[in-house]
């Protein structure tokens, strides 16, 4: 097994997670929050896929999925396009209200095929690349990816507690 079989694994249980928290739920419950300032599933998957396509776009030399593709213009969002999430505020995450489970998995997987293209074609000496000198130590090819899937189980991790809560109360 190589870096990047494993690196396809872990993205790919990623996909697993984002697909399985919008399973069979409306417009209505992706844009619920559970209390006042708190995210809804459809900004935690498009905040999570956001990070992904820019982090990625950037480590690979390609241009972001959200613009080159289209999907800036398809979400319609009232904020900057080049947004990720970082520092978004409540009416920020209001903002995608109304997003639905296909729209939000399209570009995730659009995002998704993207990165499985760029990391199927990585050898275990692509890892220590420096990609980001703007930290102590600087940040490496493998350190990053690593971040992006952490960020990725995370929030599609809160997405799916937000959809158990939701079940609940049907």
């Amino acid at each position: 097994m190589t870096s990047a079989d494993l690196l396809t694994d872990a993205f790919g249980r990623v996909q697993e997670n984002v697909h399985g928290a919008v399973a069979d739920l409306t417009t209505d419950e992706l844009s619920t929050r559970l209390e006042p300032g708190a995210n809804s599933i459809a900004w935690l998957l498009w905040h999570l896929t956001r990070v992904q396509d820019d982090h990625v776009a950037d480590v690979a030399g390609l241009q972001q999925v959200w613009t080159a593709s289209g999907w800036a213009k398809r979400f319609d969002l009232p904020f900057d396009e080049a947004a990720t999430g970082y520092g978004h505020d409540s009416a920020d995450v209001d903002g995608l209200n109304g997003i639905t489970a296909e729209l939000l998995l399209g570009y995730y997987d659009a995002v998704h095929a993207q990165t499985l293209d760029y990391i199927g074609g990585l050898t275990d000496t692509d890892l220590p690349r420096i990609v980001d000198t703007r930290w102590n130590p600087p940040v490496t090819l493998g350190v990053r990816l690593i971040s992006v899937i952490d960020d990725d189980i995370q929030h599609s991790g809160q997405a799916a507690f937000i959809r158990g809560v939701l079940l609940r109360c049907r």
